[in-house]
């Protein structure tokens, strides 16, 4: 093929290569393109040609923007579009082929851009599966699994490939979205993707088995931990849903997880002793099912939690074989007598509307006599209901309620919505027989929900309405037009000031130094009371409902009317504006500038898809907490936190980021490779801590801690900008002398100093420095120190603290207890930690109290200043000199 006249040779290709090669070491781009312009034309073969330069470009494969052949590439794309007669079709057959050969070995270890233009140049999908394959192959025996995946899904050589040999490596690699990238659209291979990943879930499954076939490929320590049971279970349920995959397909992720629920359960009920004994039953039935593996781990846990009759029962109910009972159980049931070989529970027939004398003095009650509560579950009830709700000018509170599945399944429909007007409250059965799929149901609910003549309260509706959404699929190709709603939410997050009923205005937030969250903290700053929340975790799809499920619901909703009409007739006292109304999700409580707008902006887009928060609280150095709504920055003229302040949780995932955020003092405690990711909510919930996480769980965390207590960060991020990222979100400000104020071991805040001669005394007890030359060394050093080497510690030393550590608190050395080495309540000195050779420079070690482990000067301050010198606020008090030793280190 030629694009020249016969008589023109064209432009030898080497020359016009040198002539880029100039221009690029000059850095005169705007020359380079004119260049490229003019010199393409005078190429006899441009597409042969332009393979010719790339093949010589240094660095052509790594593919970054900046490079010679990336620039060259781009001009050349350029250039083909104002000349269409320059196409691989004007070759022969074997020539295209060849040529697309020399672009298919460009492909490897590029940039998206380059790969794309180049394939779209040489028409590479139009080449031979067998050839491409080829390629993949050589690709992964090359270990560039990456590269072979990322390329195969751009060619569409999905179903052309072993899909076991492509996907396990790059889910071993920490690529499980690569993985999931590569099976999208193909069902079958859907389907493959997470049968694998079932079956790693199975007890026996065994990485290193794996990995054998893959004896090349380098695997994190933080990826091999997190390919547990518990993390593939996540990802199985999650994928499972995503491409509708049966459940019946995976039942070893099911069992995982419905193992999981029923610690939970037990956890619940033996543990914190907050769910009752019908619920319990209810629920362990629903987990338990027809396993026979979880009913014998049933009978397991009452044995270890509760006690051999209750133990005893549940095994005679499920029928469980004696050779699979837990030791003492067989003959526990040959003593029980027959009232009580049957699980016996509370006669609900018994239960009253009006709650006992303790109950009204502890808990908000509803003003409701039984009578005005209506069950809606036929068209007369209906038609009732519907003349009522939907009166124009109308208040109606709004809740629901559904069947808790602890995430055995993915999807949760709704059982109950509670309705409540003045003086009434309706609840709509959606479990009675046919009433959900009456006709006019759904007309009814968008005609509400529409009606902007009509206030709707709630109170974080979000999971109400995806519910809603998986009860009636229709809702959600044509969602609710929401008009009229009012989430009480928001104006909860609005609130600056409540009265206390005896001690006059305080200033609160959602979950400050109280034990309820959400609703019933609402409730009980502005009614007085909170809500009894025992019922929350009913099983609220089996009739008939008990009365306390009734009262609770209709506590739910009928509360929202009463807290609403409290908030409307005094709303200053509350610090909300006249018109509640006029409170969104979006509103700042103060009106800010354009430039603070634009701030806001600039950063929501940089932390979109990155960072999801549910009215995450901070505490304010005046021990008062103030609401961060997500997205919202905090004011300008607004206090920085002090670290110590700032107390969080870290999920398993994130503990770079624990480490990081402790080193600058902030009160972290992050959770083991092992533990279940509830337990961050537990301690979020005891000791009042902020949940830092990502991905799946925040969704799970979110809703077992209730609002403002989770905030989601981006697993893709580095552990220092997810820590910048955090310090901002609260307003953090930590200085030079908030860096290892906390124990980077275990969290303490308390350290004890000990002088060098000390520490000899102490290797000398315990026998760590058995050389009698090294032992002698070191006598004399002390001496000369004036320092006594016998068996008495330095009195009481008090030294002045390291300028780093000013924030830490400082034991006495007079605590030690000298026969086991420890401090009260703490762990013995890690003295097997101190190298001899240590001794001759270091003259002052610091010892933490909780955990034993020891530190000393080291050079770690100077590499913090500079990772974090974007959020320290350093003074010149500080007086931080530009280089040498000034931190603590420690000896693993």
């Amino acid at each position: 093929m030629s694009h020249t006249s016969p008589e023109e040779k064209g432009l030898d290709p080497f020359m016009l290569r040198d002539q880029f090669f100039e221009l690029w070491n000059q850095n005169d781009l705007p020359m380079l393109h004119l260049a490229a312009i003019q010199g393409f034309s005078k190429l006899s073969e441009p597409l042969e040609a332009l393979l010719t330069i790339l093949e010589s470009c240094p660095g052509k494969q790594k593919g970054r923007s900046h490079t010679l052949g990336y620039h060259i590439l781009m001009e050349f794309q350029t250039w083909i579009k104002e000349h269409p007669q320059v196409k691989l079709s004007s070759f022969s057959e074997d020539k295209a082929v060849d040529l697309q050969r020399r672009a298919l070995g460009l492909l490897s270890d590029t940039n998206p851009t380059f790969r794309d233009s180049l394939i779209n140049i040489y028409q590479l999908k139009s080449l031979d599966p067998s050839i491409l394959r080829l390629y993949i192959v050589k690709l992964q025996a090359l270990n560039c699994y990456k590269e072979a995946i990322t390329l195969s899904i751009k060619l569409g050589l999905q179903t052309e490939l072993n899909t076991m040999e492509m996907l396990v490596p790059v889910i071993l690699q920490d690529k499980l979205p690569l993985a999931e990238s590569f099976v999208k659209g193909h069902n079958e291979l859907e389907r493959q993707l997470v049968l694998l990943l079932d079956s790693w879930c199975h007890p026996d499954f065994n990485v290193e088995d794996i990995r054998k076939q893959f004896p090349h490929l380098s695997l994190s320590k933080h990826y091999t931990a997190q390919i547990q049971p518990k993390m593939l279970t996540r990802h199985v349920l999650r994928l499972m849903e995503k491409f509708k995959i049966d459940q019946r397909l995976c039942p070893n992720a099911l069992h995982k997880r419905r193992l999981d629920s029923l610690r939970y359960l037990m956890f619940k009920t033996f543990g914190e002793k907050t769910m009752t004994e019908e619920n319990w039953t209810d629920h362990v039935q629903y987990v338990v099912a027809d396993d026979l593996l979880l009913q014998v781990h049933l009978v397991q846990m009452l044995v270890k939690y509760c006690s051999l009759q209750k133990a005893s029962q549940w095994s005679l109910r499920y029928n469980i074989p004696k050779d699979q009972l837990p030791l003492g159980v067989w003959e526990a049931q040959q003593s029980l007598p027959p009232d009580l070989q049957q699980i016996c529970l509370n006669d609900i027939t018994q239960e009253k509307w009006v709650p006992p004398q303790s109950h009204w003095q502890k808990f908000y009650q509803v003003p409701l006599t039984k009578d005005k509560v209506h069950f809606v579950d036929r068209p007369e009830t209906f038609h009732e209901c519907q003349s009522i709700v939907l009166k124009e000018g109308g208040i109606v509170g709004v809740d629901m309620e559904w069947q808790p599945t602890f995430g055995c399944v993915s999807t949760q429909t709704v059982a109950l919505i509670q309705l409540a007007v003045l003086d009434q409250v309706f609840l709509l059965d959606l479990c009675a027989r046919g009433f959900c799929q009456q006709s006019d149901l759904i007309g009814f609910i968008r005609a509400l929900f529409s009606n902007r003549n009509i206030l709707k309260l709630g109170y974080s509706m979000t999971g109400d309405l995806k519910c809603l959404s998986a009860t009636w699929p229709k809702l959600s190709e044509e969602p609710l037009r929401m008009e009229g709603m009012l989430d009480l939410l928001r104006v909860h997050q609005k609130c600056q000031k409540v009265n206390r009923v005896q001690n006059g205005p305080r200033e609160v937030l959602v979950g400050e130094d109280s034990a309820e969250k959400g609703l019933s903290l609402l409730v009980q700053q502005v009614l007085g009371k909170p809500l009894d929340k025992t019922e929350q975790m009913s099983n609220w799809e089996k009739r008939p409902l008990r009365i306390s499920q009734i009262r609770y619901a209709v506590a739910d909703a009928y509360c929202l009317l009463d807290v609403y009409s409290a908030l409307s007739s005094n709303p200053a006292r509350f610090g909300l504006p006249a018109d509640l109304r006029s409170i969104t999700s979006g509103q700042s409580e103060t009106s800010k500038g354009k430039k603070q707008k634009e701030k806001q902006a600039k950063k929501a887009a940089q932390a979109l898809g990155n960072e999801e928060c549910q009215g995450v609280q901070r505490v304010s150095p005046s021990h008062t907490v103030k609401g961060l709504l997500c997205g919202e920055l905090p004011p300008e003229d607004s206090p920085p936190l002090p670290p110590q302040q700032l107390r969080v949780v870290c999920d398993n995932m994130l503990q770079g980021l624990g480490r990081y955020l402790r080193c600058l003092g902030v009160d972290v405690v992050m959770l083991e490779n092992t533990d279940d990711h509830r337990v961050a909510a537990k301690l979020a919930q005891d000791e009042g801590r902020v949940i830092l996480t990502c991905g799946q769980p925040f969704q799970t965390l979110r809703s077992q801690v209730g609002e403002g207590c989770c905030l989601s960060l981006d697993c893709s991020e580095k552990a220092r900008d997810q820590a910048i990222r955090v310090l901002r979100h609260f307003n953090v400000q930590p200085t030079p002398s908030d860096i290892f104020s906390r124990c980077q071991a275990c969290n303490s805040d308390q350290y004890v100093a000990i002088p060098k001669a000390d520490m000899v005394t102490l290797l000398n007890e315990k026998g760590f420095l058995l050389d009698h030359n090294t032992d002698h060394m070191f006598e004399k050093s002390c001496q000369q120190e004036e320092l006594r080497l016998d068996d008495t510690l330095t009195p009481s030393v008090t030294p002045e603290p390291p300028r780093y550590a000013t924030q830490c608190r400082w034991a006495s050395l007079s605590g030690l207890d000298r026969d086991t080495m420890t401090f009260p309540g703490g762990s013995p000195i890690q003295l097997h930690t101190v190298p001899p050779a240590l001794l001759q420079r270091i003259p002052l070690f610091y010892v933490c109290t909780r955990c034993g482990k020891v530190f000393w000067e080291g050079s770690h301050f100077g590499r913090v200043l500079s990772l974090f010198q974007d959020v320290l606020h350093v003074t010149e008090e500080d007086n931080i000199p530009a280089a040498g030793p000034c931190t603590l280190a420690q000896s693993d």
